[in-house]
């Protein structure tokens, strides 16, 4: 019997045991009570040889490509990484790829893009972040809360494993095929030999050439050997990790839980009702006020436009995580005697969960204002992207109240994943820019040194403003930026493009005196 179908038949005959049905929408739902049961898989005794050639080219890449910058190397390293741990869970015998596996191989690969496209460094540590998270999903197939939650712990746990496989693996081969080894180091010195002469050679007859062979050929002076061996061994090592990972993945998915106490009904829909009759009030006064009812509620209140904004969002934002804390606890202890119970659980939960998308949509457009007021920073644009988030996740819970739980755990993972990947194509930075310049272009006001802290993503939005307020802040970015002097695998495509613009156009010498009286310092940054 596959794997995949004999841990759906245990799973269902865990969910018949407890009195649920499989995959309903108490599925999911457990105590912190654990069970390790089978956690640990030994790998197999050897190791491949194109495990650990795969490996060394990893520890080879990130040792020539990531010295200096980050761009489209960390996706030129993660490449080998992949393959050492395709190897390796073939080698293991696990070799039919299952479609979540191939999700979240391919969505990892592809967060790897956002650091080559992007200059601001935070979208693209937390894709990278994202991406590393995928990436022990991909390798240990986990499909519960559990396992999403706790797989990167299994990433870790192969480092030393990991290296010590990979090392007897080599003291085998070398001890077994010593000359087999000998061939191949005297190869790759005859090749390193040839390569070196005759490109000396052709970059001294032709500059275009040579010039050609700087760009693609990193720097490897002296000074930088320490640092390369780290990399070198980071790389080297993590895709051990990786290959380990792949050939003996942690049954993080074995983690049995028990369901809470069941309540009964009335104990159980009292609280939940009334809380809705609360979420419909808010929501009633939200709608009205939404559809035209500012004026009325700003005289009656006598705050301004901008305040009525701030004051709201914050709260709002903290009511939709304490409603899916609602939902966790209100599942945990939800009567579990029959069809009944299962419908009085879905349309009270499905109440709140629907009364919640409007709280979410509230707090949207409270954000919104404020930022028509004050201007678009980063960290409004951040808490709006999770609050948008959050009213996916609550979609995913009501589809799952219908059609069942057990897709859940990776359906958020993967949203979440999504989420940080759409967030950092779109150019968060650049957003920040576009935005505020439509609001200098309507109200002449412009926040001059928040713009100034901007990465390279924002020129070309910040190119449209008028002199003197252009060069007042593309002189600095230009200072930040500096000359063009990384490689290509090191600079993103937004760098590149801010280059472009300033050579191009590039900002003129103004008085600092001038910059700092059409600057506006924004109170609420």
């Amino acid at each position: 019997m596959p794997e995949g179908e004999a841990e759906g038949r245990a799973r269902a005959a865990t969910d018949t045991r407890s009195g649920e049905a499989p995959g309903s929408v108490y599925a999911g739902t457990h105590t912190h009570e654990l069970w390790f049961t089978d956690l640990p898989r030994e790998p197999p005794s050897t190791v491949d040889t194109p495990v650990l050639w795969s490996a060394l080219a990893t520890g080879v890449l990130s040792m020539v490509l990531l010295s200096h910058g980050v761009g489209v190397n960390l996706l030129l390293v993660a490449l080998p990484a992949t393959l050492t741990a395709y190897f390796a869970a073939r080698q293991a015998g696990r070799t039919q790829a299952r479609p979540w596996t191939l999700a979240w191989g391919v969505g990892g690969l592809a967060l790897l893009l956002v650091p080559a496209l992007r200059a601001a460094q935070w979208p693209s540590f937390l894709a990278v972040a994202t991406a590393i998270g995928l990436a022990s999903l991909a390798l240990h197939g986990s499909r519960t809360w559990a396992g999403v939650a706790l797989s990167s712990f299994g990433l870790v746990n192969s480092l030393f494993k990991g290296t010590v496989w990979g090392w007897r693996g080599v003291r085998a081969r070398a001890g077994n095929a010593s000359g087999n080894v000998g061939s191949a180091l005297r190869a790759l010195a005859v090749t390193a030999v040839l390569l070196l002469v005759f490109g000396a050679l052709f970059a001294g007859a032709d500059s275009a050439f040579a010039d050609l062979l700087s760009r693609l050929v990193p720097d490897t002076s002296v000074g930088e050997g320490p640092w390369r061996l780290v990399l070198f061994a980071l790389g080297l090592l993590g895709a051990l990790a990786a290959a380990h990972s792949a050939a003996a993945p942690l049954r993080w998915d074995s983690f049995r839980t028990t369901p809470g106490r069941a309540r009964g009904r009335g104990e159980w829909a009292l609280p939940l009702l009334v809380l809705c009759a609360l979420f419909a009030v808010f929501n009633a006064i939200q709608l009205a006020v939404l559809f035209g009812g500012y004026q009325a509620v700003l005289e009656k209140t006598g705050q301004t436009y901008s305040e009525y904004a701030r004051q709201g969002f914050w709260q709002l934002l903290l009511a939709t995580l304490l409603t899916l804390l609602v939902i966790v606890l209100a599942l945990r202890w939800a009567p579990r005697g029959g069809p009944g119970d299962r419908t009085l659980v879905r349309g009270v939960l499905g109440t709140l969960c629907a009364l919640t998308l409007i709280v979410v949509a509230s707090a949207v457009r409270r954000m919104d204002m404020y930022v028509e007021a004050y201007g678009l920073t980063r960290l409004r644009i951040s808490v709006v992207a999770v609050e948008l988030w959050l009213g996916l996740v609550i979609l995913l819970i009501m589809a799952a109240g219908i059609w069942g739980a057990r897709r859940l755990p990776r359906a958020v993972a993967a949203s979440a994943a999504a989420g940080v990947l759409a967030f950092g194509l779109a150019s968060p930075d650049g957003l920040i820019a576009e935005k505020n310049v439509r609001r200098y272009e309507r109200t002449h006001r412009f926040d001059l040194d928040y713009a100034r802290d901007l990465s390279a993503d924002a020129v070309p939005a910040l190119d449209r403003l008028e002199e003197p307020l252009r060069s007042c802040v593309l002189g600095a970015l230009a200072k930040e930026l500096g000359p063009a002097t990384a490689s290509w695998y090191e600079t993103s495509w937004g760098d590149v493009r801010a280059r472009q613009i300033l050579e191009e156009r590039p900002p003129a010498m103004t008085d600092p005196m001038v910059c700092e009286s059409i600057g506006e310092s924004s109170e609420y940054r």
